[in-house]
């Protein structure tokens, strides 16, 4: 069984590679907008080509945390995600950015819409309402799980220790 968990590791090592490498490509890329941008001059457009590069660093930032949320619970703990409490860490390490990041592209589409196509208003507030649906829902299964953790209060001492790891 060790040899296939060593293998998992190795395999969580390279999709966060992956990840951190997908996020130092759109952080170029925004910064190739932004650079265009700063050269286009002061016109209505250069707003635009600023707010869509807003965007993409927003989803840079949620591919750089994912690929280091996966190297420190998958590759430097090799944390077991079972326990309540790792449970809550997990997630709230990646919706935290996620919901961030879709509110920046909800308000990203917002003002692309009204610039652009009006009827694309739709599109983002359903996106903006997405994500509060998210945020809330998140905020409720944090407060289900802080009763689990009380259930199991080694579990909370485990991953205490394991955090010992990344420090």
């Amino acid at each position: 069984m060790r040899p296939l968990l060593l293998a998992f590791g190795a395999v969580h090592a390279l999709m966060a590679a992956l990840f951190a490498i997908a996020a130092l490509v759109l952080t170029g890329v925004a910064a190739v907008s932004l650079w265009e941008a700063a050269w286009a001059g002061l016109v209505p457009k250069t707003a635009q080509i600023i707010i869509e590069a807003v965007g993409v660093l927003a989803a840079a930032v949620v591919a750089l945390q994912i690929a280091q949320t996966i190297a420190e619970e998958e590759v430097v703990r090799m944390a077991q995600v079972s326990a309540p409490t790792r449970v809550r860490r997990f997630l709230s390490r990646f919706l935290v950015v996620l919901v961030v990041a879709l509110v920046i592209e909800g308000l990203v589409m917002t003002l692309k819409a009204l610039h652009e196509r009006p009827a694309d208003m739709l599109y983002s507030a359903a996106l903006i309402i997405a994500s509060a649906v998210l945020l809330a829902s998140w905020g409720w299964f944090v407060r289900m799980n802080r009763y689990a953790e009380e259930l199991e209060p080694q579990a909370l001492e485990e991953a205490k220790a394991e955090d010992r790891k990344v420090q």
